[in-house]
C-alpha cells in the first residue's frame, strides 16, 4: 500500500507540472478485478461544457487513448447524451495491473475526471453477481456484493459514480421517491442492496465498495408502458401530461368543432326530408278529394221486358166444404194485347172449381 501511495503522489506531481487540474474525491478508488474478466469504467465529465477532447490515459506505459478510436482493448466510447465515456478492459491478467485515470481536455487544458488503481487477482477482493441489473419503472431491483474476508469489518456502501453519493448498510435513505436499503448478509462475506420504487432518472453507473476496494454495476430502469397508456405519470407528487396525452388533447379540439357541423348539417337535414315529407301528404290529400269530387253517379233505369203480373186470390166461400183448396187458371196474355202501362197491375179472379 506504502508503494501504491508513494506512485500515486508521483503521478500526481507529474499532472501538477504539467498544468493539469487534478481531481481526487474523498474515495481511494481501487477497483479489483478476478484474472481474465473484464471491467467497464464510467468516466462523466461536466453536460454543460462538453471537453473538445476525452482519453483514458494508462500510468504504467504513460499511453493515451481517446474516444471513438479504432482500439478493441481497451475501447473507449463517448456517450454525449449520458455527458460521459465509457472505458472497457477485457481479458485482464497481471500485468495491466497499475493507474489509471479518465482525462477530458477544453481549451488546450486536461483535467482528470477520475482516477483509480486496477488491480487484477485470482479472487478480487469486492464483486458482484452481475455487472449489469435492470428494473421496472416504480418497480425493485436487488443487487449481491461479495467481499474478501479481509474487508469484513471495513463499511459497506452503495454509491453512484456522477456524484459518489452513497448508502451504508444498515441505513435506509428514502429521501427520495426511490429508497435504498443495504443488509449485511453475516457469515456469507456479502452484503445485498435493495432499491425499491424506481425511477427513470436512477438509471446510471453504481459501484459497491467495501473499504477502498469496489466494483462497478450498471443499473436500467425501463419505463413503464402502462404509465405512458394513461398519458400521465406521477415525479416527486406532481402529475405531469405525458406526450399521448397532450396528442389526445390537439385531436379533441380539431374533431370537436368538426362533429358540431357534421351534427347541425344533418340536423338541416333531417329538418328538410320532414318538410317534404309533410309538403307530399298535403298534396296527395287534395288530389284524393279532387279525385273523389269528379267522379258522377249515372242512374240505373231498370225497364222490364215482360210485364209484371200480380195474381190476387180471394176465396169468399166459407159454406165450401172443401176449405184447403183453391184452383186459378191464368192464361198467357194475347199477343195483340196492349201492354200495360209501367207500373200496371192485373188482377184475376179466382172461382171455384
Amino acid at each position: 500500500m506504502a508503494a501504491y501511495t508513494k506512485v500515486l503522489y508521483i503521478s500526481i506531481g507529474f499532472w501538477l507540472i504539467l498544468g493539469v487540474e487534478c481531481f481526487i474525491g474523498g474515495f481511494h478508488h481501487v477497483l479489483t478485478i478476478k484474472s481474465g474478466g473484464s471491467v467497464t469504467i464510467p468516466c462523466h465529465y461536466d453536460e454543460k461544457n462538453p471537453p473538445q477532447k476525452k482519453y483514458w490515459f494508462s500510468g504504467i506505459d504513460q499511453s493515451k487513448i481517446y474516444t471513438n478510436t479504432s482500439e478493441e482493448n481497451p475501447s473507449v466510447i463517448d456517450h454525449p447524451d449520458q455527458s460521459l465515456f465509457t472505458v472497457t478492459m477485457r481479458n485482464l491478467q497481471n500485468k495491466h495491473t497499475g493507474d489509471y485515470s479518465c482525462v477530458v481536455e477544453t481549451d488546450g487544458l486536461s483535467t482528470i475526471r477520475y482516477d483509480l488503481h486496477l488491480r487484477v487477482q485470482p479472487a478480487p477482493d469486492v464483486s458482484v453477481v452481475s455487472s449489469s441489473v435492470s428494473g421496472h419503472e416504480g418497480g425493485n431491483v436487488s443487487v449481491q456484493c461479495f467481499y474478501s474476508s479481509r474487508y469484513q469489518n471495513h463499511p459497506k456502501q452503495w454509491c453512484r459514480y456522477k456524484d459518489e453519493s452513497c448508502y451504508t448498510v444498515g441505513r435506509t435513505d428514502t429521501s427520495q421517491s426511490s429508497s435504498v436499503q443495504i443488509s449485511d448478509d453475516d457469515g456469507r462475506s456479502s452484503f445485498t442492496v435493495l432499491m425499491t420504487g424506481l425511477r427513470l432518472s436512477d438509471s446510471g453507473w453504481f459501484f459497491c465498495s467495501a473499504g477502498e476496494a469496489l466494483n462497478p454495476v450498471h443499473l436500467t430502469v425501463i419505463k413503464d408502458k402502462r404509465r405512458s397508456e394513461t398519458g400521465i405519470s406521477k415525479n416527486n407528487n406532481k402529475t405531469e401530461v405525458t406526450e399521448e396525452t397532450q396528442i389526445n388533447k390537439e385531436l379533441l379540439t380539431v374533431w370537436l368543432p368538426v362533429s358540431a357541423a357534421l351534427l347541425q348539417l344533418l340536423i338541416l337535414v333531417c329538418v328538410f326530408f320532414t318538410w317534404r315529407w309533410k309538403q307530399r301528404s298535403k298534396q296527395d290529400k287534395h288530389q284524393i278529394i279532387e279525385k273523389n269530387d269528379s267522379r258522377t253517379i249515372d242512374p240505373i233505369y231498370c225497364e222490364p221486358e215482360d210485364p209484371v203480373i200480380y195474381n190476387t186470390i180471394n176465396d169468399e166461400r166459407s159454406n165450401d166444404p172443401i176449405k184447403d183448396k183453391t184452383y186459378s187458371t191464368i192464361g198467357d196474355a194475347p199477343v195483340n194485347a196492349a201492354k200495360p202501362p209501367a207500373g200496371a197491375l192485373i188482377y184475376s179472379l179466382v172461382g171455384p172449381h
